[in-house]
């Protein structure tokens, strides 16, 4: 099944002005319960932090967290970098229409190199270490990038059906990962190696956040993926499926989880 085509897709679509572009990202924060719990964790984490944070937006991909790290910290500095080249050159065209002060900037690189250190207060990274083999690499070079008392956050498939793969048969959901979800323990003991002086980890995507995820994206995705000509049905499919996602997600991220398909991770260095 193939899911990274049809985000592309549909991130041409919505890349044709920076209105269409931002409704994207609106229609992204509405349909992807991460982004409930990544939003919810730099609100509660940098509430009593300087306007004038450095931040890097780590795997960046359409920009949509560095809008929101934008719009939320007017006087920050935000750095986003992915190894995508496409996606690098459509976050600079957006941003160079809607940032006038030039806070934010963009570059191809590779995160099992990227180091700049003690620079940031704040990294970010989601959804993108069960794409990389190496990750210990770039967990060191977090840490080194960070400044003394920087925090790292982390949102990433766990092991316990992250990538929609709930045997060890199964494959990913999504083609591009190199591991289907990480161990809690297991990340933990990576980030500690890295030097990492306090971490602290939980499960998302419970129970509730599952059924959303297959109403509010999976199931849309094998339509798309039968036939494109379906686009023109997913208005009136979301009518009837996202406020019972909604509800879901809702629940999800108020309650705390046993287990469940995604791992959020703070570590402070």
């Amino acid at each position: 099944m193939q899911y990274d085509p049809i985000k592309r897709t549909l991130g041409k679509v919505f890349n044709k002005t920076p209105g269409l572009r931002k409704l994207f990202y609106r229609l992204l924060d509405l349909l992807l319960l991460r982004a409930w719990y990544v939003k919810r964790e730099i609100k509660v984490s940098l509430k009593d932090h300087k306007k004038q944070v450095k931040i890097l937006d780590a795997g960046s991909g359409f920009g949509q967290y560095t809008y929101f790290l934008y719009r939320r910290f007017p006087a920050g500095e935000i750095e986003g970098v992915d190894v995508k080249e496409e996606q690098i050159e459509d976050c600079t065209r957006f941003f160079s229409n809607i940032d006038p002060d030039q806070r934010v900037r963009f570059s191809v690189q590779d995160l099992t190199r990227f180091v700049q250190p003690e620079t940031y207060d704040f990294i970010l990274c989601v959804d993108v270490m069960e794409h990389i083999e190496e990750d210990e690499k770039v967990f060191l070079n977090y840490y080194r990038s960070l400044k003394p008392g920087g925090l790292l956050l982390i949102s990433t498939p766990s092991d316990q059906g992250g990538s929609d793969v709930h045997d060890h048969e199964g494959e990913s959901f999504i083609e591009e990962h190199v591991r289907d979800g990480y161990n809690m323990a297991d990340i933990r003991e990576k980030l500690g190696k890295a030097g990492f002086s306090h971490i602290e980890a939980y499960y998302s995507y419970g129970k509730p956040g599952q059924i959303a995820w297959k109403l509010s994206m999976k199931f849309p995705i094998m339509m798309l993926n039968a036939s494109r000509l379906l686009f023109i049905l997913l208005p009136f499919y979301y009518l009837v499926a996202y406020p019972v996602a909604f509800i879901l997600n809702s629940v999800d991220v108020h309650n705390s989880h046993k287990t469940g398909t995604g791992l959020i991770v703070k570590a402070w260095k």
